[in-house]
């Protein structure tokens, strides 16, 4: 006898792993996971940001050796920028004495952040065609001059419309120019003395 109404039914199969793990990786459960990783990374900029807060970003330079190694080389006594009131800080120092021969000329430049965070460069030179003299001086409009700590010093405007402070002493040419007001210029080119190493 057959038995009608009767069917088998195959035995319920567990899911495969690979489709529960499918199941798990829901948007919500991703966005659960990835919410403690975001505030430990914003936790850290934060932290970060705060602890270099107290860090001064202007990097300051002794230029005394630069300025001794141009006095060695130079043909001529250099001069430099000495006993400068707090708050002007010297950045950058170079000269191309390093490279200079007996008698070749001798160019030495020292930048410095003014009180005021502008910008305030000195330089002394041999070579009048020098960048850092021919680019400031060679389209500077005169206008008078100005005696600083007893030594007159041309007051002129360079073409980019900032103030230089120059003076002449035979082939040697001594220049302070840059974005500072025109008193720090003047408090920099007072304070230029003879280098007595």
């Amino acid at each position: 006898m057959s038995s009608a109404g009767r069917t088998s039914q195959p035995p319920a199969q567990a899911p495969s792993p690979a489709i529960e793990r499918a199941n798990r990786l829901s948007a919500a459960n991703m966005l659960r996971s990835l919410g403690p990783l975001v505030l430990i990374c914003l936790a850290l900029v934060g932290w970060m940001s705060f602890k270099q807060s107290d860090v001064d970003p202007v990097r300051e330079v002794d230029p005394a050796s630069t300025v001794q190694l141009a006095a060695a080389r130079a043909g001529y006594p250099v001069v430099a920028p000495e006993g400068l009131p707090d708050g002007y800080r010297p950045t950058s120092a170079r000269t191309d004495a390093g490279d200079a021969d007996a008698g070749d000329p001798v160019t030495l430049e020292i930048g410095y952040l003014t009180p005021s965070s502008e910008y305030a460069g000195f330089v002394v030179s041999d070579d009048a065609r020098v960048n850092a003299v021919d680019d400031v001086l060679g389209g500077a409009q005169e206008q008078g001059t100005v005696d600083l700590d007893g030594q007159t010093w041309t007051r002129g405007t360079t073409e980019r419309g900032e103030t230089v402070l120059s003076r002449t002493d035979g082939d040697v040419t001594v220049l302070v120019t840059g974005s500072a007001p025109d008193e720090e210029l003047e408090t920099v080119a007072g304070a230029v003395r003879p280098y007595s190493g």
